[in-house]
């Protein structure tokens, strides 16, 4: 079972109740609340929330640590298999499409990692900016530029890496690869809700985050020594408030572009599911009818 759909739309409380009803546990697919220490921003379920079902993949690497998409896979498998394993079900949860992708399909067999030309990559993208680095990408490969976001460093670095070392635009690989073999039988569920909602709870989502301890919780970050150039401070949330630490910008402003990138993010997100044919689209207002289709898949 898969539970995603863009941030903000509730995947978390409807899944621990979904969850609860069909002895299910939950891995989540989401790439940052991998991270220790980082709760607030990444919108991590609480403690409390937790002890009610067995989660997986969480807290599971420190913010200056790497961690790739096939590390994803092969530690969801190893968690899916363990939980099948103790006949309970298993729900997949998140919204990190990357994740959902390769969990699903698979990844092309890409170049190991050369450090050295990833050293090299990061010293030109500090002396000459992430725009220079992503304007390099869209020279080669234009599709994987329109698909990565300027600020993305890690993401623009790989892409450079896979074609310096094999020649060929990441784009291509992954088109030929297709993603086309399915690992697993899945009801895929994708929250949605109408826009104007869906922004509205994000806002209310942000101002919460504030109010809970955002900037606390960035402050202490830094003081554990988490640089603000790492892969995971640079995620929406946490680079803005290093900003407002700064003192680049006030508070209100701080909000409010967390807001909009947040609402950006989501609709990518939109954008990214509505051409996924295996998606079966839920309003969260359809619980019911959730969970007679699950029902109904597992009797299949």
């Amino acid at each position: 079972m898969i539970i995603t759909g863009p941030t903000g739309v509730g995947k978390t409380r409807l899944s621990l109740r979904l969850a609860q009803i069909f002895n299910a546990e939950i891995i989540s697919a989401d790439s940052m609340q991998i991270y220790r220490y980082m709760n607030i921003g990444a919108a991590k379920p609480t403690p409390e929330e937790q002890a009610l079902v067995p989660h997986h993949l969480i807290d599971i690497r420190n913010p200056d640590e790497d961690y790739s998409a096939a590390e994803f896979k092969k530690d969801a498998d190893k968690s899916i298999k363990e939980v099948i394993g103790e006949e309970r079900s298993v729900f997949v949860v998140g919204g990190t499409m990357l994740y959902l992708r390769v969990l699903t399909k698979g990844l092309f067999e890409a170049p190991k990692v050369d450090y050295a030309l990833r050293e090299r990559f990061k010293a030109l993208c500090k002396e000459r900016g992430n725009t220079w680095l992503h304007q390099r990408l869209k020279d080669i490969d234009p599709k994987a530029a329109r698909r990565i976001h300027p600020k993305d460093t890690f993401r623009i670095i790989r892409a450079l890496e896979v074609f310096e070392l094999t020649g060929k635009p990441i784009s291509r690989h992954q088109e030929q690869h297709r993603f086309k073999a399915s690992f697993y039988d899945y009801l895929k569920i994708c929250l949605n809700m109408p826009r104007s909602l869906l922004y509205e709870r994000i806002n209310h989502r942000v101002e919460k985050m504030f109010s809970q301890g955002l900037i606390d919780e960035v402050e202490e970050l830094l003081k554990m020594g988490y640089k603000p150039n790492l892969k995971s401070m640079k995620s929406i949330g946490y680079r803005h408030v290093v900003e407002y630490l700064q003192g680049k910008f006030g508070l209100e402003n701080t909000k409010e572009k967390i807001k909009q990138a947040t609402r950006h993010y989501a609709k990518r997100q939109l954008t990214w599911f509505r051409y996924k044919p295996e998606v079966n689209w839920y309003n969260l207002s359809e619980e019911k009818k959730i969970i007679e289709d699950i029902k109904h898949f597992y009797q299949d």
